[in-house]
């Protein structure tokens, strides 16, 4: 296996027992059992259990970002809907990961983990301005896109945590949500 293989393996088996139990409780052995390698080669790859969780979590953030990165074709309430689908995707995948990164008081939350969030918080109000070909967005609007997010990943945390409403619910709910939020911020403009 490549070092960078391995390196990603490790990764993997960190985010896989995170979908079992939170990134704080998760220790160097369960790693190193979990991946069938020993303690030394988890130090070879890693300097500190901090430094495998930042990463882990820079992983969720990535596939965020990258779950983001294209535009779905159609009209721009579809694209949105694509895109919230594709969100819903990705938190679920890193179910574990995604609920530890966003959660209020994490251990694992540092500024490295703060600044990729707000990554992909800003990737989502720029991809809702290209959706619906909003080129220079008033301050009302940029304020309402920003709660909107806000609104997306409360909803997907409790969604993860609680499994009260189904999956196929959500990303139509939400982009209702939206719906209503730019019309209410249209309805303030005039």
């Amino acid at each position: 296996m490549t070092p960078q293989a391995r390196r990603d393996d490790l990764i993997a088996s960190a985010l896989d027992l995170f979908g079992s139990r939170a990134p704080e409780l998760v220790t160097v052995d369960d790693i190193v059992a979990h991946a069938a390698v020993s303690r030394p080669l988890f130090y070879r790859y890693f300097s500190s259990l901090r430094e495998l969780q930042v990463e882990a979590l820079r992983t969720v953030t990535d596939g965020l970002v990258d779950g983001l990165a294209t535009l779905a074709e159609g009209p721009p309430k579809a694209r949105v809907r694509a895109a919230v689908r594709g969100l819903v995707d990705v938190a679920a995948h890193y179910r574990a990961g995604y609920v530890a990164l966003l959660r209020s008081g994490s251990v694992i939350a540092t500024a490295e983990t703060d600044a990729a969030i707000d990554e992909v918080r800003n990737r989502a109000v720029t991809l809702i301005l290209e959706s619906l070909e909003i080129a220079e967005p008033s301050p009302l609007v940029l304020l309402t896109l920003r709660c909107w997010t806000a609104v997306v990943e409360g909803t997907l945390l409790s969604w993860l945590q609680e499994a009260t409403v189904p999956r196929e619910q959500l990303d139509g709910w939400l982009v209702d949500q939206l719906t209503a939020m730019l019309a209410a911020t249209r309805a303030h403009e005039r």
